[in-house]
């Protein structure tokens, strides 16, 4: 009798725990590709392309990237731990929603493919995405955004056919310390030179 009463006080007090971790799962809309579509049009095209595949060297293809990357930029430009003038005022008229919605739409689209230009350069940034640069512990880009380019889902962003123009400031920006939204990026750019940097770039404008 004793072992029952015991039983039945440890089924009582569990009880609410289970309740409560049932209640505490959020649960998330699905992206709503029209309404991602429209917010682009509206907001993004002029700068990134009708597509998400931009024209202009140093705006970045959106097309085909990580929804969950792209969310992750878009959040860090309305917090300001992404500094970006112009990114800044358009994200901060965004919800969480319209983010959402906005990175999946994207997502969604065919990337063009780009195109290595300088070719004396081209051989050293494939030495280094593919290799890194070991008297000087930086790893290989190809480590965390694979061997063709397109990353790894929700942790490390799509580069291949990005415009090096591009590429090449944002290495730029995470050597100097004035992007600081990712330590580990901040820690590789330091190790590099300009020489590296546009040729790395170049490589990966090429990937497909």
């Amino acid at each position: 009798m004793k072992l029952f009463a015991h039983l039945l006080m440890a089924a009582v007090l569990a009880a609410p725990v289970v309740s409560f971790a049932k209640e505490a799962a959020p649960k998330v809309a699905k992206p709503d590709l029209v309404a991602g579509e429209a917010k682009f049009t509206a907001m993004c095209a002029s700068c990134h392309g009708a597509d998400g595949n931009s024209s202009t060297p140093v705006n970045p293809k959106l097309a085909a990237q990580h929804p969950e990357y792209l969310v992750k930029q878009l959040q860090e430009f309305k917090s300001g731990k992404r500094a970006n003038a112009i990114m800044s005022g358009f994200a901060a008229t965004l919800s969480d929603d319209d983010m959402r919605n906005i990175a999946y739409w994207a997502a969604a689209q065919k990337a063009k493919p780009g195109f290595a230009k300088d070719k004396e350069l081209v051989a050293l940034g494939e030495r280094i995405y593919r290799g890194g640069i070991a008297d000087r512990q930086v790893a290989a880009c190809a480590g965390c955004h694979s061997p063709n380019g397109a990353g790894i889902p929700s942790q490390y962003p799509r580069l291949s056919g990005q415009h090096a123009d591009y590429t090449t400031a944002q290495l730029t920006s995470f050597r100097d310390g004035v992007r600081k939204n990712s330590l580990q990026m901040n820690q590789v750019a330091a190790k590099l030179n300009d020489r590296e940097i546009k040729a790395v770039s170049d490589y990966i404008a090429g990937l497909r």
